[in-house]
């Protein structure tokens, strides 16, 4: 563990197609969505003590959320938290956080990590983390972890990589857009792709010199504010500051003009937990392929489903195949799997029908 290793947990989403158990107010990373008493955000702040000291761990989440993440971890400072006032995508967040680095440690070298992603092989990802870490600690370079594609996937987005014989570091020629089935299968059938899995590692040096180049505007605005970082004055300056920042994703802000990108293909046992079914896909199922929370549930003639009920809430299904259920005791969603990805949309016709009460 070394002490110039840091890393951001990005925490600020809503986890809308988690709906309508992930809601505006307690979104998904912070729900025990897999069932073994901690949320998705202690499992992937818990992951990453053994990549850096607790002290050198920082949250980006929105200003909504920061009691919820004090509390869900209490070891953290305040200067630990860092506050979006506005959501502006990920580019500002991870610029704020890498200037606040930076200013306090110039050899820093930065892990960034959402909050609410699956890793199964645990030990296998430390590994790969450890080998980036050392490459960019001691390059120029931009690297993303890649995730190995298991199935033609639409969506997750692709890095096109260039292999190299002799190490697992490997040039990226470019990032893809989620592709349409018959495209996603054409990578798979040539090689060469893997899925963008949204972990980032650089140094604090190389990530402000590449917004400096990339994206002077967020560049300029949080250099702005190296001399109040780390100060009580940082709060004001973000503030006051971060709403003007662009609404941009660090993919099209950096990385996909930068000509120092580079990816390690990783067969983690990852997921992004990004849907229901994805969720499906990895929890453990009974003899007739059903995900259940509950244990007062007799299901007859069905098959495939997702369950996932309040506790102490008793189910009887009879002949449903293939649908979600979700009951989180003020919203009951019984849908088709097949159409989970309406599942954004229709909260947003709940929200403009009924109110906001229901987001």
């Amino acid at each position: 563990m070394h002490k110039n290793n840091y890393v951001l947990i990005m925490a600020g989403g809503v986890g809308s197609r988690f709906w309508p158990k992930s809601r505006n107010h307690f979104p998904k990373q912070f729900i025990d969505i897999l069932g073994v008493g901690k949320s998705l955000l202690q499992l992937t702040y818990d992951r990453f003590l053994k990549i850096c000291p607790a002290e050198n761990i920082h949250v980006l989440t929105n200003e909504q959320y920061s009691e919820l993440v004090k509390m869900q971890i209490p070891g953290l400072s305040d200067g630990q938290v860092l506050l979006e006032p506005s959501r502006n995508n990920t580019a500002p967040c991870i610029a704020y956080a890498s200037y606040k680095i930076l200013q306090h440690n110039k050899d820093a070298n930065i892990v960034v990590a959402p909050s609410d992603h699956l890793i199964l092989k645990e030990q296998e990802f430390l590994i790969k983390i450890a080998q980036a870490l050392s490459f960019t600690s001691s390059n120029n370079a931009l690297l993303t972890l890649g995730i190995n594609p298991t199935r033609p996937d639409t969506g997750y987005g692709y890095i096109n990589f260039k292999s190299e014989e002799k190490s697992d570091i490997c040039p990226v020629l470019c990032f893809m857009e989620k592709p349409v089935l018959e495209v996603a299968k054409g990578f798979l059938d040539t090689g060469g792709y893997l899925w963008n899995a949204g972990i980032f590692i650089w140094s604090a040096k190389s990530i402000t010199e590449a917004f400096q180049k990339y994206a002077p505007e967020i560049h300029k605005l949080f250099s702005a504010g190296s001399a109040f970082y780390n100060t009580n004055q940082e709060a004001h300056f973000i503030t006051e500051n971060y709403p003007s920042a662009p609404n941009i994703s660090i993919d099209y802000a950096i990385l996909e003009k930068a000509d120092n990108v580079f990816t390690i293909p990783a067969d983690i046992g990852w997921s992004d937990l990004g849907t229901w079914a994805s969720l499906h896909e990895v929890a453990e199922k009974d003899e007739h392929q059903n995900v259940l929370n509950c244990k007062a549930a007799s299901l007859e003639d069905t098959d495939n489903c997702m369950i996932y009920l309040p506790e102490g809430k008793a189910t009887v299904i009879k002949g449903l195949k293939n649908f979600i259920v979700v009951d989180d005791g003020e919203v009951l969603l019984i849908y088709p799997k097949s159409d989970e990805q309406e599942i954004k949309r229709v909260a947003g016709v709940m929200v403009e029908n009924f109110g906001p009460d229901y987001l």
